[in-house]
């Protein structure tokens, strides 16, 4: 059994100090855009764009969860920086392009809002992308310059 004493703390406490960073922010910031995305598609005349808004809630909320627990540095097999920066590129991609066709095609209020929304998660997947890139560029170590015989 587990002390109450324990210094590791529990899952609430871990999924709250992961929400002060900005990484979690970000990516709780996507996960609630993408549930308002959702419900806009929902009340539309034409549901029929949700499949971007649908699978970018289940990466995030993945991801969310992968980083919330630790799981990034226990499954190393993974380049999970690497894997979130193509979510996120990917994500933005298929947000801004379905936006735009659904702000040019749709003529009803919750369509229109979503489309808008979805241009709000295209932006902000770019930004994620923005902020995961830098610490790509420092997990890259340099080749050594030396000659291979040592002179």
């Amino acid at each position: 059994m587990e002390s109450s004493g324990g210094s590791s703390p529990g899952c609430a406490g871990q999924c709250t100090a992961f929400l002060r960073t900005q990484k979690g922010i970000v990516l709780a910031l996507e996960i609630g855009l993408c549930i308002v995305i959702l419900i806009c598609y929902g009340a539309s005349r034409s549901p029929g764009y949700t499949g971007v808004a649908i699978c970018e809630l289940v990466f995030s909320i993945a991801f969310f969860i992968v980083y919330t627990l630790g799981l990034n540095k226990q499954l190393a097999f993974v380049h999970w920086g690497w894997s979130d920066f193509i979510r996120a590129v990917i994500g933005a991609l298929l947000f801004l392009i379905t936006s735009v066709i659904v702000l040019i095609g749709q003529r009803d209020g919750p369509g229109l809002a979503a489309g808008v929304f979805g241009l709000l998660a295209g932006i902000l997947l770019a930004y994620d992308a923005y902020i995961t890139l830098p610490r790509l560029q420092k997990n890259h170590t340099a080749a050594p310059t030396e000659s291979p015989e040592g002179v």
